[in-house]
């Protein structure tokens, strides 16, 4: 769930539940604008933005659905760094 989580927000999310095994949840919620557009493939042109006051925040669900909550934290992170690059060579 957390890995969904970041796709849907953008940000890394860590999940610090200590909850383990598998869940069968149901989450309601109303995307906001960013949320449509991670989600629509390119080239395709997005939806409309639903109504305002048509359903809770991703944020707003979380907590009263499931009682879990994202904290904007700074932590470490990995990184991946190319220095350079190059063609292969023709073997």
């Amino acid at each position: 769930m957390a890995l969904v989580l970041a796709t849907t927000v953008g940000r890394k999310v860590i999940d610090k539940t200590g909850l383990t095994g598998k869940y069968d949840i149901t989450l309601k919620y109303t995307p906001d604008e960013s949320q449509i557009a991670m989600w629509t493939p390119s080239g395709v042109p997005p939806p409309p933005a639903p109504a305002e006051g048509s359903g809770p925040s991703l944020f707003t669900a979380l907590q009263e659905q499931l009682g879990l909550r994202l904290e904007p934290k700074k932590a470490p992170v990995e990184i991946f760094v190319i220095d350079r690059a190059e063609k292969p060579s023709e073997n």
